[in-house]
């Protein structure tokens, strides 16, 4: 009999633990969908992988890393390039620009640079122009991208559009290195509307 009340005691308590893993996994998914979404203020820097406004868009660094053209993949971002000289290294900062306010008038940023602890300052190497993974300045539709969605770079690995610098190794030491988007220029203040993303180098 003692037996019997302590199945059914067993069997009362699996609701219960089921609510539980109900619930923490809610939390979870809560916690994934927020991923690469901020409340930031405009002009405020962010850390890489959270989005950040300006000119109308959101700006969202996905990945920033040391590219090696002896790999196939990282040879394929950047086609004819060759290796950079001794003492620098090639890093590609992997981007995004969405327009989710439904502007038609929604200009993606064509001014871009890094700025070590330092106050040193690099600018990113041009691309060719048909490079499907290049980040490409201009007019962002609403409701899209840039890079477009079901482009090349957006179906990506890495989902972004490629900006790429040339960075002294030493300079990588001067931690944090942070890339600064110039937007449209503010009458008000006399300068361009500016943000900036602290990239996990």
């Amino acid at each position: 009999m003692a037996a019997g009340h302590k199945l059914r005691d067993r069997m009362a308590l699996r609701p219960s633990k089921l609510t539980v893993v109900c619930a923490l996994a809610l939390v979870a998914i809560g916690v994934l969908t927020g991923c690469g979404k901020s409340s930031n203020k405009p002009g405020e820097t962010v850390r890489e992988g959270l989005s950040t406004p300006l000119g109308g868009l959101r700006y969202t660094v996905f990945l920033t890393r040391q590219l090696n053209l002896a790999n196939q993949e990282d040879k394929g971002y950047v086609p004819g390039r060759k290796e950079a000289p001794p003492g620098k290294g090639l890093y590609g900062v992997f981007i995004e620009a969405c327009n989710q306010s439904g502007s038609k008038g929604a200009i993606a940023a064509s001014r871009f640079y890094i700025q070590d602890s330092q106050g040193n300052r690099f600018a990113p190497q041009g691309l060719a122009h048909n490079n499907p993974y290049a980040y490409q300045g201009g007019p962002v539709p609403p409701q899209n991208c840039m890079p477009r969605s079901g482009s090349l770079a957006a179906l990506g690995p890495t989902s972004g559009a490629l900006l790429l610098f040339e960075l002294p190794l030493a300079d990588t030491e001067n931690r944090p290195l942070t890339l600064h988007i110039q937007g449209p220029f503010n009458a008000g203040q006399g300068k361009p509307d500016q943000t900036s993303v602290i990239l996990d180098i």
